[in-house]
């Protein structure tokens, strides 16, 4: 499968790395406004393939991803000194009027992987934009809060995290919502998995993993100023879990209907993913207080959706 990537900065070339180290796309093409940028890391990942897989890296301008199955957007500005968010939510809708108009120009079958931050608004504003069915406009939503969470949980249990089962919901930012209540460590609950193993889940436990989960992109950003492999690999499994069309869980962002009494708001549970996009939506159990933060979480996002100019 032929994938697009729109945008060739840190975020962008590390989601083309990461795509062909994995050989889950067929051929990867870079656009991007600075085209020698493009071209740079096309050159520059491309000579990496003949160590990892037969992915075809290349660069060019939106009439080279004809034939693309999914888009991946990584495009956006940077907030200026003393902008507000809501400002530049406004210059990042008009981004993306033009650079979704491209994309459907050439590839009107696609589907719309979306890595921009705030990626849950961005994600409802390419929905609205391109006129897509909201199961083919996906936003990276949760799915690096999710591995964060289970890389912890790994760490305190001293279990692989792939044996973790544990979920973030609801925004990908700081309202997010470690849904502990139906964390599993294989079909164990979290809490009686730590008691078997010795490894407690205490209050100060739980404390710490939710304020390292939440606060991991800060720590990052402060130590190397953006974030760029650990998202690269989540797309890239994304993409992996639409062209193998695994019917994945995943938690990824879509314009939902309503979730949380919250109605037409873009946030992450855990979906099911295919070659068609989102089949599914899997609302996990969430206890009392987890509900009333994931409707908070989802409030939040509605207004601030509700405050961007289309």
């Amino acid at each position: 499968m032929k994938v697009g990537v729109i945008g060739a900065g840190m975020v962008g070339s590390a989601a083309a790395y990461a795509l062909g180290m994995r050989g889950v796309a067929s051929e990867v093409v870079l656009v991007d406004v600075d085209p020698a940028l493009a071209a740079a890391h096309a050159l520059d990942i491309a000579h990496a393939m003949p160590f990892a897989s037969g992915t075809k890296i290349t660069s060019g301008d939106y009439d080279r991803l004809r034939g693309a199955g999914v888009l991946i957007i990584a495009a956006g500005v940077a907030q200026r000194p003393g902008e507000t968010r809501t400002d530049l939510l406004g210059r990042n809708a008009a981004v993306f009027r033009g650079v979704i108009g491209e994309t459907m120009r050439v590839c009107p079958e696609a589907i719309l992987l979306i890595a921009s931050n705030p990626v849950d608004i961005m994600t409802q504003i390419a929905t609205v934009i391109s006129g897509l069915p909201p199961r083919r406009v996906i936003g990276s939503g949760t799915i690096l809060d999710s591995a964060r969470f289970r890389t912890l949980l790994g760490e305190h249990l001293r279990v692989s995290p792939r044996s973790i089962h544990a979920y973030v919901v609801g925004e990908h930012g700081d309202s997010q919502v470690l849904a502990w209540s139906c964390a599993r460590a294989g079909a164990v609950p979290i809490a009686l998995f730590g008691d078997q193993v010795g490894a407690p889940i205490t209050e100060a436990v739980r404390q710490h993993i939710d304020n390292k989960t939440r606060n991991a992109a800060y720590t990052i950003i402060k130590g190397k100023g953006s974030t760029y492999y650990g998202i690269a690999a989540g797309l890239a499994r994304i993409v992996g879990a639409i062209r193998q069309n695994e019917e994945a869980v995943l938690t990824v962002s879509i314009a939902a209907p309503a979730v949380a009494g919250v109605q037409t708001v873009a946030l992450s549970v855990p979906r099911v993913v295919g070659r068609e996009g989102v089949s599914a939506d899997l609302f996990p159990h969430l206890d009392a207080g987890e509900r009333e933060a994931l409707y908070q979480s989802a409030s939040k996002l509605r207004e601030l959706f509700d405050s961007v100019t289309l």
